[in-house]
């Protein structure tokens, strides 16, 4: 087995075990977050995919602003709730506008650096950025973004070879559906 090889492995296990956590709503899985986002992180550098390896180093970053979020409104639902937040219309837009000059220029970035799949690479990136940043404040339309984002990943998995990685965003794209079902009959908006 390669250093590769291992290192896919360990990004499968770890991130499936995110996207358990993240359905629960624990906080250890801004923990895993960390191993999973590293892991995915040089797994993507090998293959040239800079704009999922940067993502997932912005995972790594961002799980400790999540953790720190999380512990604060963990106490502000009753026992067994999960804590939700309405999504503000001003914070739909600003993302509607980072979501278009992001990946524009996203685009432009990556095609600089040869990366092959740009196109796909940045709009799956900065979906995936915006849906991270919603989930740390609880909006259940995160899920929504998820499901596109893991579904562009998937297919960028596929075309560069990493088809371990392609099953976990397919698992990940099938747990939005089930995630956003779940958040919503479980939750309480704080």
């Amino acid at each position: 087995m390669s250093f590769v090889d291992a290192v896919e492995i360990f990004a499968f296990v770890t991130g499936i075990a995110y996207v358990v956590l993240e359905i629960l709503q624990k906080n250890a899985m801004w923990v895993v977050g960390v191993l999973t986002g590293a892991a995915c992180a040089a797994s993507f550098a090998i293959q040239h995919s800079w704009g999922m390896a940067s993502l997932n180093v912005y995972y790594v970053v961002v799980s400790f602003i999540g953790l720190a979020r999380w512990r604060k409104d963990k106490g502000k639902v009753a026992e067994g709730k999960l804590h939700l937040r309405k999504l503000p219309l001003g914070t739909a837009l600003w993302s509607a506008a980072v979501f278009v000059f992001g990946s524009l220029l996203f685009i432009f970035i990556l095609r600089a650096l040869g990366d092959g799949v740009s196109e796909l690479d940045a709009v799956a990136s900065v979906l995936s950025v915006i849906a991270t940043w919603w989930l740390t404040r609880s909006y259940p339309q995160q899920w929504i973004l998820w499901w596109v984002a893991d579904s562009l990943t998937t297919i960028l998995c596929i075309v560069s070879g990493q088809y371990l990685l392609a099953v976990l965003y397919l698992a990940y794209t099938a747990s939005a559906v089930y995630g956003w079902l779940h958040w919503i009959k479980k939750g309480e908006t704080i």
